[in-house]
């Protein structure tokens, strides 16, 4: 049951400390109220905030829990969306509520049966060698800074490039659509202020709208074998895939496939800087890489939080959570729960991880898992074989204001021997 000493729980209006290190309030919560309730006002749903491993569990795979909003409130009218942002934000809106991890079957079956091809294990051990050549020309113009910014440097662009080839977007754009991808993040539930955000992720959406909206006229009967194409192919022979749903798709897998390895990558870093014994260690043993990445995907995962909708009533934990309620299940929590893994705020990249919950669970386990996997494997193994002062030398890291995409958005590195 709530504690009567704990302050109200919010994703909003966290200090610095707490937000580069929030794993104790997790833990004060966890112990205290593990579900709970946080009033959202009159006329709002009341959100019930999960902490354990094993409800987060129960939330990420029950069938009463869903990612639609008007469902869970059964208030079907066209002012009400499935996705929580503003009506007054359409473009926002109309490409947010078309991404796959907004989605309930069948839709979200279809779309994500027609993707998975493209990031199944196989392609992704083809792209591999591409991926370690985009790490190591970044490399070498980090290297060539006494003072690099590793997010701006590395760990942005390497997933954006990598994206960018997959769906198919000349290099030339690469800038603009990094840009735009983060602006759009400004619409996260824990970073808009005033609607501040919310009117830079709309203008983001605009220009991405634009751009993809252009980008399928043109490929319409292409014979390119890039995911864009593919996509517009299978809109053409029939697929229930509208042009809103191809752009929405499109905006999803970039967004949401380059935020998630920056911050892995960043915060990866900032964690064995502070383990210099777990650092030396993978520095001579590579072979334990995809093991520490997992471990390191544990310790500090790159998304926090993910929201439910209560579609029926369920009990989870103590708690009788109504229909209509907002159910958030905090990821960060879980993997730090010592009742799934013993001494979770020790890293050990030995332990057996890979129950970790950085990637989700259930039918919204992270599409691009094996790719993101691999882009955080090679981009570790590059950073921690070519920077030899990777763990020396002092750092100033600015976090971004946002308990869902967690991590920093500067990593300032000074390395003695850069040059």
């Amino acid at each position: 049951m709530p504690s009567a000493t704990l302050p109200r729980f919010d994703l909003m209006g966290w200090d610095k400390e707490d937000i580069a290190h929030p794993y104790p309030v997790y833990r004060r919560y966890r112990e205290a109220a593990p579900v709970h309730r946080t009033a959202s006002g009159p006329g709002r749903p009341d959100t019930y905030y999960v902490f354990t491993y094993d409800d987060v569990v129960r939330v990420l795979s029950h069938r009463r829990l869903g990612r639609n909003a008007r469902v869970a409130s059964g208030d079907t009218g066209t002012d009400t969306a499935p996705v929580p942002i503003p009506a007054e934000h359409r473009a926002l809106r109309t490409v947010v509520q078309n991404w796959l991890v907004f989605l309930d079957p069948p839709h979200h079956t279809e779309l994500r049966s027609l993707l998975t091809t493209e990031f199944s294990p196989s392609i992704v051990t083809g792209l591999r060698p591409r991926i370690a050549e985009l790490a190591s020309e970044l490399l070498d113009q980090l290297r060539a800074q006494r003072r690099p910014d590793l997010v701006e440097g590395f760990a942005a662009p390497l997933p954006i490039l990598v994206i960018s080839e997959l769906l198919g977007i000349p290099e030339e754009d690469h800038t603009w659509l990094r840009a735009n991808a983060v602006a759009l993040q400004e619409a996260s539930t824990s970073r808009s202020r005033g609607g501040r955000g919310y009117a830079r992720a709309e203008a983001a959406a605009q220009e991405f709208t634009r751009y993809f909206r252009r980008e399928v006229d043109r490929r319409g009967g292409d014979d390119r074998d890039d995911l864009l194409t593919l996509l517009v192919r299978a809109r053409d022979t029939g697929s229930p895939l509208s042009v809103d749903g191809v752009v929405g798709t499109c905006v999803h897998l970039l967004t949401a496939g380059h935020e998630t390895t920056t911050n892995f990558l960043a915060k990866a870093v900032l964690t064995l800087r502070a383990h210099h014994d777990v650092l030396d260690e993978l520095r001579t043993t590579p072979e334990s890489t995809p093991a520490a990445v997992e471990e390191l995907m544990r310790y500090d995962p790159p998304v926090q939080a993910v929201t439910r909708w209560a579609y029926e009533d369920i009990r989870i934990g103590d708690h009788d959570i109504p229909r209509g309620s907002r159910v958030v299940a905090l990821l960060g929590s879980a993997n730090r729960d010592p009742a799934r893994f013993p001494d979770p705020d020790v890293l050990d990249v030995h332990r057996a991880a890979e129950r970790q919950m950085g990637f989700g669970l259930g039918i919204h386990y992270c599409l691009g898992a094996p790719l993101a996997r691999a882009e955080a494997e090679i981009g570790l193994r590059a950073l921690l074989d070519g920077v030899p002062a990777l763990g020396r030398g002092t750092h100033e890291v600015e976090y971004a204001d946002d308990m869902v995409f967690h991590g920093p958005t500067r990593l300032l590195l000074d390395l003695p021997d850069a040059a």
